[in-house]
């Protein structure tokens, strides 16, 4: 099975980026069921003398060790949310334009088509370039394949800069907002509704929860020149135990979404502040990373985007694995085909210009002497 997929990626890759996409696309690979799509890549890389394989769980690292003053992460993940009747691929014309449609094509296996195909083609890059396609990234993340990976062989995570293949229509995105998850309670006194006054109803004292969320009035935020827009939103809401009692516990889930100026500490303190008076637990937390467009590396990949896409860098909103290799001190970036807007939707499609464009300006990138 494993030697029949391997010659489905290679026949595809010998006919383009695009179809490469449709090949990654079509060996499903849900999160907690990537091995397949793992032992393919695997497979497939270990055929190629210039690239050092690592195997961790189903986490695939593969590195040129040419001696170059600089190391680059290119890193992938190859998991998606599960299939909605959207698979196999079709090529569809959509807005007037030619698009693979069909789950992973955004998030994230259009990027990682991208990124392999430049590993096996580009036997002498620049700059030493790892090469990183990891599990579980659409889960919690204690499972995520990059912290496993950190977890068990940190010195494979080692770069000077690192590019991350989450979908940005073909442009670069700077950095990350954090997001930080709470949970907001209110206690009250349970009794028997046909006798309400008895008790104290715990989900209409969350009434004053919910007129805090809809009247906050969430910022923008400049960080080294990209606009990031925040976000407090509850997401969920939970209370009662039977449709005659009355509730002693009402609990609202709130999601902050904040610009990476701040801490998790400063996060915290502010929905805290927002929240004054109630019981406030933080239940779940990612910092947010900055840009990092000012490093040199960082500088000279946005003008060779800027040459082959014409499109100037912008921030990201959502959440992405860029926060970890900020963590390590590593500037990253987001760049990969696709609108991150259709990510996870039912009619997920990437535009096969996307899938070129961003082929061809990290291609440049990597060549350049």
């Amino acid at each position: 099975m494993i030697e029949t997929a391997h010659n489905v990626l290679a026949v595809a890759a010998s006919s383009g980026v695009v179809a490469l996409t449709r090949a990654l696309c079509d060996i499903e690979s849900v999160s907690g069921d990537e091995q397949r799509l793992a032992d393919t890549i695997e497979n497939w890389l270990s055929g190629f003398e210039h690239l050092t394989l690592t195997r961790i769980d189903n986490n695939v690292v593969a590195r040129t060790n040419l001696g170059r003053d600089q190391r680059v992460i290119i890193a992938g993940h190859l998991d998606t949310v599960p299939i909605a009747q959207n698979l196999p691929t079709e090529i569809r014309t959509v807005d007037g334009q030619d698009v693979v449609w069909g789950r992973g094509t955004v998030d994230m296996k259009a990027g990682v088509a991208v990124q392999l195909a430049l590993a096996v083609e580009l036997t002498d890059p620049t700059y030493d370039v790892t090469w990183c396609f990891y599990a579980n990234e659409e889960v919690e993340a204690s499972l995520n394949g990059l912290g496993v990976v950190e977890r068990t062989a940190p010195e494979l995570l080692e770069a000077d800069f690192a590019i991350l293949g989450e979908p940005s229509n073909a442009s670069i995105e700077g950095g990350c907002n954090g997001t930080m998850r709470a949970i907001v309670t209110t206690t009250g006194t349970a009794a028997h509704s046909a006798r309400a006054w008895m008790g104290s109803n715990a989900i209409h004292s969350a009434a004053e929860i919910l007129t805090r969320l809809q009247e906050y009035v969430p910022a923008t935020v400049t960080v080294d020149g990209l606009d990031y827009r925040e976000g407090l939103n509850a997401t969920a809401i939970t209370g009662g135990i039977a449709g005659n009692v009355i509730p002693d516990h009402c609990a609202v889930t709130v999601n902050y979404r904040f610009a990476p100026h701040l801490t998790l500490t400063e996060a915290e303190r502010h929905i805290r502040e927002v929240f004054d008076g109630f019981s406030v637990d933080i239940v779940d937390q990612a910092p947010g990373a900055r840009p990092g467009l000012d490093a040199p590396l960082a500088q000279d990949f946005a003008d060779a985007v800027l040459a082959v896409t014409g499109r100037q860098p912008a921030p990201k909103y959502g959440w992405t694995d860029v926060a970890r290799f900020s963590a390590r001190g590593i500037p990253a970036v987001n760049f990969g085909p696709g609108n991150p807007s259709l990510a996870h939707h039912d009619n997920e499609h990437c535009p096969e210009s996307d899938i070129t464009s961003s082929y061809s300006a990290l291609k440049d990138w990597l060549s350049r002497s």
